[in-house]
């Protein structure tokens, strides 16, 4: 088994490839909004490095949201076109159990509630807790709120851009970012379980209804 696996949502960019044991190959783009130009160089970087091509996966992943709205687009965008192309199943992987992933990777916390400034004053909320497995499971639904909502839901330690704006003292976590490498360890446990979708069900999920329209709000927030 080989997976791909693709995160852009949080304005970053990285890519992983995973068998059913290890990673074997990772790659982290910091910049900001440089998904469009960086996404498939290290994709086929990946490639070269370990001598495969996309038809020797067994899926691709990808974060599709919630998140950054041009970053899940690319991200499913791609994904898409390259599971399309080669005739692959993919696997969504929710941002927010990612994030809450790392948490656990980076930081080792087993329950989370994870927060994503979703601009507007409003942030992407939903709580995970550690399983058998060590995946994040959810534990409610994800949900976009305004600070004082999202503040009266919360369940465990805060993880996320959002952590601040909804508990001003909630600094420790909030740096907290996750990357392709979250997203390969979620999708190869669905993987092991062909837990998948086809290619045309790469959808994005942006919580917020016609997120398009709302994007000269969302700059001007910045």
């Amino acid at each position: 088994m080989k997976l791909l696996a693709l995160e852009t949502a949080n304005e970053q960019c990285s890519v992983s490839i995973v068998d059913e044991n290890q990673e074997l190959f990772f790659q982290l783009d910091t910049r900001a909004k440089a998904q469009t130009q960086t996404i498939l160089p290290m994709v086929e970087q990946g490639y070269a490095q370990l001598g495969v091509t996309t038809e020797d996966l067994t899926a691709i992943a990808f974060s599709r949201g919630p998140g950054s709205f041009s970053g899940v687009r690319i991200n499913a965008a791609v994904t898409q076109a390259l599971a399309w192309a080669h005739d692959l199943p993919v696997i969504p992987v929710s941002t927010l159990q990612a994030l809450a992933q790392a948490a656990y990777r980076l930081h080792g916390l087993t329950a989370v509630t994870t927060v994503l400034d979703a601009r507007m004053n409003e942030v992407y909320i939903a709580s995970f807790q550690l399983n058998d497995q060590g995946i994040m499971q959810a534990v409610d639904a994800e949900q976009l709120l305004d600070y004082q909502q999202a503040a009266s839901i919360t369940q465990f330690t805060l993880v996320g851009s959002g952590s601040a704006l909804i508990q001003p003292d909630a600094l420790e976590f909030k740096d907290v970012v996750a990357t392709a490498q979250d997203i390969a360890q979620i999708a190869r446990a669905a993987a092991l379980k062909a837990q998948w979708v086809k290619a045309e069900e790469a959808l994005p999920v942006y919580l917020r209804d016609n997120a398009w329209k709302k994007i000269p709000e969302q700059i001007k927030a910045t």
